[in-house]
């Protein structure tokens, strides 16, 4: 803890309060109208796009919560996003990493359209197909779209859309507290997601916009 901060145990308590209570989540939410504000947008957004990241999970992750990610060979949890079309945060779900994507992107989905209403459409990687487009469609309301990459392409490629999402999670990574999973709960693991966002865009909004004309 840094030296002007109280004991740990305060600290930890009021982190808590905010995260049981949904304080946490609603700081966050408001930053984020406020930028797309700024930057010209409308505060609901129509669009977003989807993905996860697996992450090592620290000792004190217990059992009951941590798994083996076959696909990146990762023992510890997974963290799936929706973003928007700037990269800031819809909704986070932090699960054990042996976790599909298509299972946890319905519970995701289906929360990501019961708060912002104007969404029409996500973009999504191979992954999230099968009948998880057609949930979408006909129970959320918006369209799951494929970002796919040609046949015809080689080496290190940045799909449209797709470097959205991983920029974002190249900003998680900026954060020492998230180059791997320290929280003892799935809870304050998403909080403190939640908890970056919320830094990177008082940053954001601290810089003086552009001058127009």
């Amino acid at each position: 803890m840094p030296a002007d901060f109280p004991l740990w145990e305060r600290v930890y308590a009021f982190f808590r309060r905010w995260r049981d209570h949904g304080l946490v989540n609603e700081f966050h939410d408001r930053l984020r109208a406020r930028l797309r504000r700024r930057e010209g947008r409308d505060e609901q957004p129509m669009a977003g796009v989807i993905d996860s990241q697996s992450v090592k999970a620290d000792a004190v992750v217990g059992a009951d919560s941590r798994g083996f990610d076959g696909g990146k060979l990762i023992n510890g949890r997974k963290r799936h996003v929706v973003v928007d079309t700037l990269g800031l945060l819809l909704a986070v779900a932090v699960t054990a990493a042996e976790i599909g994507d298509r299972p946890a992107a319905r519970v995701l989905l289906r929360h990501v359209a019961a708060t912002h209403h104007q969404l029409t459409r996500v973009w999504a990687d191979g992954g999230y197909t099968g009948q998880l487009i057609e949930y979408c469609l006909t129970v959320l309301g918006f369209v799951l779209a494929m970002v796919r990459r040609m046949d015809n392409l080689r080496g290190f490629v940045v799909l449209s859309k797709r470097w959205i999402v991983e920029r974002f999670f190249a900003h998680l990574m900026r954060s020492r507290r998230l180059v791997r999973d320290f929280e003892r709960s799935t809870t304050s693991a998403e909080a403190m997601i939640y908890w970056s966002m919320t830094m990177l865009m008082t940053r954001r909004l601290a810089r003086q916009p552009p001058r127009r004309g």
